[in-house]
């Protein structure tokens, strides 16, 4: 199941699969409306006839200049992507043309010019004229007019919809949409039964078993998705404990120990290749188990923002605001147990899980780094560090986030130039202790 997942993410993440399917869907219009015209003689009469074609000349007028027409428009559908595609990658960063792939419009636009043009040539072909046989399809004639007329409108939207999706707000704002949805479905991420429970003593659980088998990884890439079924299944047959050594997100080598199996009976390769077969690995990283995927999409765009050559602090700010959301949120969440049961409440999966510390890190550790020289950056995370705080109720969290709010006050010390932007940086950094 959790292949077919992936594969249809690898789906949605493609230019091709929508225009492909529009296409078979005006092949298929295509047809039907011939076999139409072909079974139902229509004669327009009255206002229809400034409407439908009377003649074989107008009807191949209509569909040769409706083809070369919409050709046309495709090739600067596609220049047009590709430049919104580059200013995007040089900008704000080349792991969000991922996000810019994802966008169904520009999929949709592309795949409605080319499938109008493989329309008209096939309507086109349809039409005979000679002694034994006269065909106009009039109404496959007309299904071309209103394909055209629906793809200039669908230019006029494109074409807004390419100079606002480029803006730097809205990259930002779909990509914390993207985020928030992804950390709510992650988190509590279960793999069997992970409600919250002692942790049981690994050591003497360990030595019931007789051996300890390294699994080691077949291929090098990024780990980026765990069907946690198929795991579960196998530990539960054999009587294992499955110990996850990595996590989604993580590059893997080849030959690196990815598991650690605790087994009764030795393991043969078959048995490494199936637990190989469970760990899904490619040679980019996704968000589909990945939480902090999108956090690092928002981290680079600050990134570039506060890179000299940019020098855009308020595009910072704004990451840093969407990435404050997310943090609040997981301040509250109940982040899953390392520890998976199955259904007869026996262990079978150790994972190797997100904390609270490691999101945190994540999210902002580099912009602290990159604007260390930036007062109104650096005061803008520690406003971010209060936000969380009054969010948080676990003793561990509010530790973590007291920490972050230090070292942000020292990267300040160092760098601050006017003792005023200090000042008011040190008296925020007063309000923590302040909040319960």
């Amino acid at each position: 199941m959790k292949k077919l997942t992936h594969f249809w993410e690898e789906l949605n993440a493609s230019f091709w699969f929508i225009p492909i399917l529009i296409l078979l869907g005006a092949i298929g219009a295509a047809s039907g409306l011939i076999y139409l015209d072909n079974r139902y003689e229509f004669v327009p009469n009255g206002f229809a006839r400034y409407l439908f074609p009377g003649s074989v000349d107008s009807a191949r007028s209509i569909l040769t200049i409706t083809a070369g027409a919409m050709i046309g428009v495709a090739g600067t559908v596609f220049s047009i992507t590709l430049v919104a595609l580059t200013l995007a990658s040089s900008q704000l960063g080349s792991r969000l043309l991922r996000n810019f792939m994802y966008d169904k419009l520009n999929q949709v636009v592309l795949g409605t010019y080319v499938s109008t043009f493989v329309y008209c040539l096939l309507i086109l072909s349809a039409i005979k004229e000679n002694e034994s046989l006269h065909f106009v399809p009039v109404m496959s004639v007309f299904g071309a007019l209103l394909a055209a007329v629906a793809g200039i409108i669908l230019l006029i939207v494109f074409i807004h919809h390419i100079s606002i999706s480029i803006q730097s707000d809205k990259v930002i704002s779909d990509i914390s949409d993207a985020m928030s949805k992804s950390i709510n479905r992650l988190f509590p991420e279960e793999i069997g039964h992970g409600e919250p429970r002692p942790s049981p003593d690994l050591e003497e659980l360990k030595e019931t078993f007789k051996y300890n088998i390294q699994v080691r990884c077949q291929k090098n890439g990024y780990l980026q998705s765990v069907d946690g079924d198929a795991l579960m299944n196998m530990a539960k047959n054999n009587d294992w404990i499955i110990e996850l050594k990595y996590r989604p997100g993580d590059f893997l080598v080849k030959g690196l120990m990815i598991c650690l199996v605790h087994s009764h009976d030795e393991c043969d390769e078959e048995t490494a290749g199936k637990i190989n077969n469970a760990l899904i690995i490619g040679k980019v990283r996704t968000p589909l188990q990945d939480a902090e995927f999108s956090i690092h999409q928002l981290v680079e765009v600050a990134g570039r923002a506060l890179s000299p050559g940019v020098n855009d602090p308020y595009t910072a700010i704004a990451c840093i605001d969407n990435l404050t959301a997310v943090l609040c949120y997981l301040a509250k969440a109940r982040f899953p147990s390392p520890f998976r049961y199955d259904q007869e409440n026996r262990l079978r999966i150790i994972a190797d899980n997100l904390s609270f510390r490691g999101m945190l890190n994540a999210a902002f550790n580099q912009i602290r780094q990159y604007g260390a020289g930036n007062p109104s950056v650096i005061i803008r995370l520690m406003e971010a560090m209060i936000t969380i705080m009054r969010f948080a109720s676990r003793k561990e969290h509010k530790k973590e986030l007291a920490a972050h709010a230090s070292m942000i006050l020292r990267a300040a010390e160092k760098t601050f130039s006017e003792k005023r932007d200090l000042e008011d940086l040190k008296e925020r950094f007063s309000q923590l202790s302040l909040i319960e």
